[in-house]
């Protein structure tokens, strides 16, 4: 890096934290942020290397300064083609049983009510310069914000460790297992690390260009695939078995698909304020369904492939989704050069985990004034290997866990969304003047939130009566079918909407805000 560089990070840092305190003049009671002195040795370190120093501050106008919408198209497109969306879609197959075309759809409708909140949200980062927990005060309160920073930096972690393990099984399997399942993890942690503790912009940089050969992975299975004339469309079988196995499946899939949300503004907060929100939007639309349909489906389409052929099966049942990926690229197939597109497709994951690394430290700060201090590098750094510690004993039970925590974050989502949708919506009916971005430090020009604590609680009752977990089934989820259907989002959203609009009302009338 030059010295002309150095000066330019040295002099965006600079006029950055002046102009936060500028802001926050007079409130140093409301609020504990960065001042110039504050600035750990780790930032210090950060800024030296040219690294994205910035946390939860308000993005100005000047830093406004990522104009590319492809940028923000391929963020997306790279985060989800990835082999973590693959190891889902099979899982319609190989846990719950539908057949190759019912799972087709499953994954086109539940996947695309899961793709536009998140495409929505991204609309308020240039707008409002702020990141998404941030402006969650505007949206659900300050309580209830709180309470969803926790969710989302505990749900960052559970990506991470979700995406990591089905990697690790690719690793594994390659080589006759000469990369144990901790050092595969491992591997994949620090890569995150390195591309995360950039920041922003190296980040996007990064997902411009990390598809292109995750693409040439999933076009060689589809070749490999077709010649093993494995493929097998299933019968077309209805009932309420079947019924409850889509509602599940469909459960999985959403929280996959919206498993974004929480964090959409974060990846467009640099963009200028007068971007085109319609640009926007469908840009994510396009750059984020288009590989979720494209990875899902294939992911179904290559479970079938253990219903015919036994040694396929036998690989899915010891090692997973790394198992059927080493049975179609490498077994009686590719052999080296398979193994070599197998631990390509291990480093895809990396791609999908820096977003939730980069998130879960702008959640963290969020969450309460003193964590602010901590900067977003060491937040990073200490939630990979917390995301470390977890993936490795989970390793050896992927299926469930992979199932289990795909719902229980479209659970948490949908109230997210009833609730911000409501506020933005109902009472601040659609208008972004609405939101005083530039006073956000201000706790008297936000909500309080106690309808939207209401309105998760209610949410939470929803989940109660309609989740279907191997751990617990709700009184009516499990009425659906032999095994039960998961219902849980659906009553969530819908639970949450009618607590949060039976207060939100009353808080407006007697807290003023």
């Amino acid at each position: 890096m030059s010295l002309t560089d150095t000066e330019k990070q040295a002099g965006d840092i600079k006029k950055s934290t002046e102009s936060f305190e500028k802001s926050l003049e007079g409130h140093s009671d409301e609020a504990e942020v960065f001042t110039a002195k504050d600035l750990s040795f780790i930032n210090r370190i950060a800024g030296k290397l040219n690294a994205e120093t910035k946390g939860i501050e308000l993005v100005t106008d000047e830093e406004k300064t990522e104009t590319s919408v492809i940028n923000v198209f391929t963020m997306w497109l790279s985060a989800n083609l990835v082999i973590a969306t693959f190891a889902l879609g099979a899982l319609g197959i190989t846990v719950f049983g539908l057949s190759f075309w019912q799972s087709v759809l499953v994954i086109i409708f539940f996947s695309l009510i899961g793709v536009l909140p998140v495409a929505f949200f991204s609309i308020f980062g240039p707008k409002l310069g702020l990141r998404q927990m941030i402006l969650s005060k505007f949206l659900v309160g300050d309580y209830a914000m709180r309470i969803f920073s926790f969710i989302n930096m505990v749900a960052c972690v559970g990506w991470g460790a979700v995406n990591i393990m089905s990697a690790a099984q690719l690793l594994n399997i390659v080589n006759n297992g000469a990369c144990p399942p901790w050092a595969g993890c491992l591997i994949l942690v620090v890569c995150t690390i390195l591309i995360t503790f950039f920041g922003y912009h190296v980040i996007h940089l990064y997902e411009k260009w990390s598809w292109v050969p995750n693409i040439a992975c999933f076009i060689a299975v589809i070749a490999r695939m077709a010649m093993s004339g494995n493929f097998t469309a299933g019968e077309f079988i209805g009932g309420e078995t079947t019924a409850g196995n889509v509602l599940s499946f469909g459960g999985a899939i959403y929280g996959f698909a919206t498993g974004w949300t929480t964090y959409a503004s974060d990846y467009t907060v640099y963009q200028p304020r007068n971007v085109s929100s319609t640009k926007i939007f469908f840009s994510i639309v396009v750059g984020l369904w288009t590989p979720l349909l494209f990875t899902l489906i294939l992911g179904a389409a290559c479970a079938t492939g253990v219903n015919t052929d036994p040694e396929w099966l036998e690989l899915y049942n010891t090692k997973s989704v790394g198992g059927l990926v080493y049975a179609i690229l490498v077994k009686d197939s590719l052999h080296g050069f398979g193994e070599f597109l197998c631990v390509l497709l291990a480093l895809s994951t990396v791609a999908n985990n820096v977003p939730n690394m980069y998130s879960m430290a702008l959640s963290a700060q969020a969450t309460w004034s003193k964590l602010s201090k901590i900067p977003r590098v060491f937040w990073t750094i200490a939630g990979n290997f917390v995301t470390l510690a977890i993936c490795i004993p989970a390793y050896y039970h992927f299926a469930d866990v992979m199932d289990n925590f795909m719902n229980l974050i479209g659970y948490y989502l949908a109230i997210y969304q009833s609730i911000s949708l409501s506020e933005h919506f109902i009472y601040n009916r659609g208008n972004f003047a609405a939101y005083d971005y530039e006073n956000f430090h201000k706790k008297e020009v936000y909500p309080i939130g106690y309808a939207g604590v209401f309105g998760f609680c209610c949410g939470a009752a929803g989940v109660v009566v309609g989740m279907n977990q191997v751990w617990y089934a709700g009184v009516l989820a499990k009425k659906i079918g032999d095994y039960g259907g998961d219902i849980g989002f659906e009553l969530a959203f819908a639970f949450s909407f009618v607590g949060f609009n039976l207060v939100r009302p009353l808080e407006k009338k007697y807290v003023g805000r």
